[in-house]
């Protein structure tokens, strides 16, 4: 009698537990939202050396908030999609690097980020559910409640650099500092890692550290050589003709015309570290008995 009922009680509880494991085929829409902070990587600012868009020339106190709205599917038991909204806030700063030409070259900006991406993640280790009941003197499994995702993707972006004058800020993309009338929308690629810990059936909490390569060189409005400053000052006036050159005001030999002023082979990228929230949305069986 007594393995007569252990035989029932182990394939009750294995058939729960398969039960629960396939519960996201009935869950598999979870809305997200997120606070976390970005930074840039480009021409301007950064470490003592030549700018770059590695994580090598990050300058720290540039870090600024970035936020994110966003709804993710359960496509397949390993693979989840995202669609997501994200607004981030960049920066840069040549006073900020020791470097010879960059500090001299004096330029700084700001500038919005509004992202619009749609991303997989693909998960390398999965929560593990635990029995769904609690019985004295059976021992069972607690469950393993965190997740760790690799996710990559495709996204658009508009920007919009910004430049200080007089304590004004001044659209730097009309003023055309390098002869250049670039789009303010371009198009990144977002890659990182995430961790994922569920909290219960429906709420659970994600870190993501994601970095953006684009396709752009001009999110500081910085890519490739110093214009005559005479020619910008007599076309487009004194406030693009000093934001073509802080620095030397057309009177040093660094910031002549054909003088390097950015890199156009080095693309700007960005990189946010993101703390969200997630809301799913529970499909309850029908029909069931009530006990």
């Amino acid at each position: 009698m007594n393995k007569l009922f252990f035989s029932f009680l182990f394939l009750f509880l294995s058939f729960s537990h398969n039960t629960f494991a396939q519960q996201w085929k009935r869950n598999r829409l979870e809305y997200t939202a997120g606070l976390g902070i970005s930074n840039f990587l480009g021409d301007l600012g950064g470490a003592d050396r030549i700018g770059t868009n590695g994580l090598r020339d990050l300058e720290i106190s540039l870090t600024r908030p970035s936020v994110l709205g966003g709804v993710r599917y359960h496509l397949l038991k390993d693979l989840r999609v995202k669609g997501q909204f994200t607004y981030i806030r960049l920066n840069g700063n040549d006073a900020l690097t020791k470097e010879p030409a960059r500090n001299f070259r004096n330029l700084r900006f700001r500038s919005p980020v509004i992202e619009l991406t749609a991303v997989g993640e693909y998960y390398l280790m999965q929560e593990k559910s635990g029995h769904l009941f609690k019985l004295r003197g059976v021992k069972g499994r607690k469950g393993f409640k965190w997740n760790i995702y690799a996710t990559a993707g495709l996204g658009v972006f508009w920007f919009n650099p910004k430049g200080p004058l007089n304590g004004k800020w001044y659209a730097l993309q009309p003023l055309q500092t390098e002869n250049v009338r670039y789009s303010r929308i371009n198009v990144a690629i977002p890659f990182g890692f995430g961790v994922r810990h569920t909290i219960d059936k429906q709420w659970s909490v994600n870190f993501e550290l994601i970095m953006r390569k684009t396709f752009t060189d001009y999110i500081d409005d910085v890519s490739t050589d110093y214009q005559d400053y005479n020619t910008i000052l007599q076309e487009r006036g004194l406030v693009a003709a000093y934001f073509s050159d802080p620095g030397g005001q057309g009177k040093h030999p660094w910031t002549q015309a054909g003088e390097q002023r950015g890199d156009p082979s080095d693309k700007d990228a960005y990189i946010s570290a993101i703390i969200s929230v997630n809301y799913k949305l529970l499909h309850r069986r029908r029909n069931l008995p009530k006990f």
